[in-house]
């Protein structure tokens, strides 16, 4: 089966940046979006064959995921069943019959860390959220996490400590995450691969200098370990100030 992830900053404004056809040639089986900006009516994807669900932000043009699948899922849940957290379109769950399906938008900390607080908040909850899903069966989740974990994962650590997604803190959460039982495939196939990122700034010709940030993820319950089969990040698609991340898993 194959998985991509891509938060496409604006659905409306990629679609407009060769949307579709990067739709049409990753093929996927699910394919999940971030930051889609739109309100329910505003984007319209012709997608034959795939089922599509999505979740609007309250505020308009702001955050917001979707999910599209060849399969049409047992159950789909939209947030995390806590208020305070539900307001921004952020998580979508889908239901199959082996495993679960989440796709999310972690909260940016933003500048000066305005968002940090909220942020630890969340970052508590999901964990809570995913390994209560854990206990029904495994568990998939992908997205945009807003931070790289390791120095590795971004052109200029130090320069870039204490910025948002790249905090202390944030990193810990995700230490945390995989201390609980979750895999980061991408570093699980490729763990010292440096120099492969899936977000640039718009600002310094950060994509063609390749200064970027891996903030993108797939990631697994470690139950699912031996069903990996590899993961991708697409560096050569544009249309976005980030880039896709597939999976390819046997489920």
């Amino acid at each position: 089966m194959k998985l991509v992830s891509w938060n496409v900053n604006g659905i409306r404004a990629c679609q407009g940046k060769g949307f579709m056809e990067s739709f049409e040639s990753l093929n996927a089986d699910i394919f999940c979006l971030q930051e889609t900006k739109c309100q329910e009516g505003q984007a319209k994807l012709d997608l034959p064959g795939y089922f599509q669900y999505w979740n609007y932000a309250k505020r308009k043009g702001y955050s917001g995921t979707a999910v599209f699948t060849r399969k049409e899922p047992l159950t789909v849940s939209y947030g995390i069943g806590i208020e305070e957290h539900d307001q921004e379109g952020r998580v979508i769950t889908l239901e199959f019959e082996t495993f679960y399906l989440v796709t999310v938008y972690t909260p940016n900390s933003q500048d000066g860390l305005k968002r940090l607080d909220y942020r630890m908040t969340w970052e508590e909850a999901f964990l809570s959220y995913l390994k209560m899903l854990e206990k029904t069966k495994p568990v998939i989740f992908c997205g945009d996490l807003n931070v790289a974990h390791k120095e590795i994962d971004l052109k200029n650590p130090s320069s870039n400590h204490k910025n948002a997604g790249f905090t202390d803190e944030e990193r810990s959460c995700f230490d945390r995450l995989l201390q609980n039982g979750f895999i980061d495939t991408f570093r699980y196939f490729y763990p010292d691969k440096a120099d492969i990122y899936s977000w640039w700034s718009y600002r310094f010709q950060a994509r063609d200098r390749n200064a970027g940030w891996r903030i993108d993820y797939f990631i697994v319950s470690e139950s699912l370990k031996e069903k990996l089969e590899d993961a991708v990040i697409h560096t050569e698609i544009y249309g976005s100030d980030h880039c896709p991340v597939e999976l390819l898993v046997q489920i």
